[in-house]
């Protein structure tokens, strides 16, 4: 497999506007998740999410637009002959609420088209851009897809953008599913009752070993490999045996060339319902045995950012790999008992080896990524 460098990655979240000020959080427990102001959501059992403050919008527009605004301003100057790859599961949700509901807003804004759109040209690309959207492991596969390509030798360089916002849309459905904590996920918490929404975006520059070694690039961390499946299951809920990560993890292990001894921590999907996250400790179960790795899930810190979640995660993740550091999972307390994986509420030294990151979504779909620190 050639070597898959990370060279540039961006982070908006509800801790921050970084990627400096999103670690420090998250490494210091720190919750994002408070009460709703965005819109009226008095009638709903939960009514907190993670959201970011500011992303008011200009003439009827989406307030995605401001958001892959403040997503993208932090990168370096790109290839113009990167391809681009987007991830997002509702794209501009608002605008569409506000039609519904009599205010002004754009139509135009509603294609997923418009704002991918947006966004080749914000970057100078020459590229038009591809949206990938599986349901929450969307940018986790967006990430394996640019990987794979580049692997491939369909493409030198690759930027992942993701984003998703936080909506009334959203918040009723998951409401309707009985999938929300009013009080605050707690991800692999025995008291665990649900997630928390949240709203954020990453961007990712994906490159060949030897485009960046031209160029001049330093590696944030590198992509070694990638796995998908699906278990189809059922359309929301998981497979309890979680067939479908196993799959997904064993996948990613086995394109890198590694073996499960030399993964060194997990950043779990991690959502806080009582069925994702059982499914999660068994599928790691199935592959790692009893011993007790590191993991966490940054969901309890920053909320459940949809199709951003996965390239929010691979930033933080390589940062974890930098620093040594597994940040802690904001709002655990105490665990049920059922795995020997190590979560805590503190932060965690993790050995040299590679993080696993995983996402799993609607419709049974699973992803599995190998990061690792070193580029050959």
């Amino acid at each position: 497999m050639s070597a898959v460098w990370v060279t540039d990655a961006t982070v908006v979240s509800g801790l921050g506007p970084d990627i400096d000020s999103t670690w420090r959080g998250l490494v210091e427990g720190r919750s994002a998740v408070r009460p709703i102001e965005r819109f009226d959501a008095s009638r709903y059992p939960a009514r907190v999410a993670s959201w970011i403050d500011g992303l008011e919008p200009e003439g009827g527009r989406s307030r995605l637009f401001p958001l892959m605004e403040r997503v993208v301003a932090g990168l370096g100057p790109l290839p113009g002959d990167a391809r681009l790859l987007t991830a997002t599961t509702k794209g501009c949700i608002d605008t569409l609420e506000r039609i519904q509901a009599g205010r002004p807003g754009d139509a135009r804004d509603i294609p997923i088209a418009t704002p991918v759109a947006w966004l080749a040209r914000r970057l100078g690309l020459a590229d038009t851009g591809v949206n990938i959207n599986v349901a929450c492991a969307s940018s986790a596969i967006a990430v394996a897809r640019a990987a794979a390509a580049i692997d491939a030798g369909l493409a030198e360089a690759v930027v992942v953008v993701c984003m998703d916002l936080v909506s009334e849309f959203v918040l009723s459905g998951f409401n309707a599913l009985m999938a929300l904590d009013p009080d605050g996920s707690r991800p692999f918490d025995r008291e665990r009752k649900g997630l928390s929404l949240g709203e954020g975006g990453a961007a990712l520059v994906l490159m060949s070993a030897r485009r960046a070694r031209r160029e001049g690039r330093r590696a944030l961390g590198v992509v070694a490999g990638w796995g998908m499946a699906n278990d189809a299951t059922h359309i929301t809920a998981p497979a309890r045996d979680g067939c479908g990560l196993i799959d997904a993890v064993r996948l990613a292990l086995a394109r890198a060339g590694v073996e499960a001894g030399e993964v060194a921590a997990i950043n779990a999907h991690g959502t806080g319902t009582v069925y994702n996250d059982q499914m999660e400790l068994t599928a790691f179960g199935a592959v790692f045995g009893a011993r007790p790795i590191p993991l966490n899930s940054i969901k309890g810190a920053i909320g459940h950012t949809l199709g951003a979640a996965g390239g929010i995660e691979v930033a933080m993740g390589l940062r974890a790999v930098a620093e040594r550091t597994l940040p802690p999972t904001a709002g655990f307390r105490a665990s049920d008992g059922s795995s020997s994986l190590a979560v805590s509420a503190g932060p965690q030294a993790i050995g040299p080896g590679f993080l696993l990151s995983t996402n799993s979504g609607f419709g049974g779909v699973n992803a599995a990524l190998l990061l690792g620190g070193e580029a050959a």
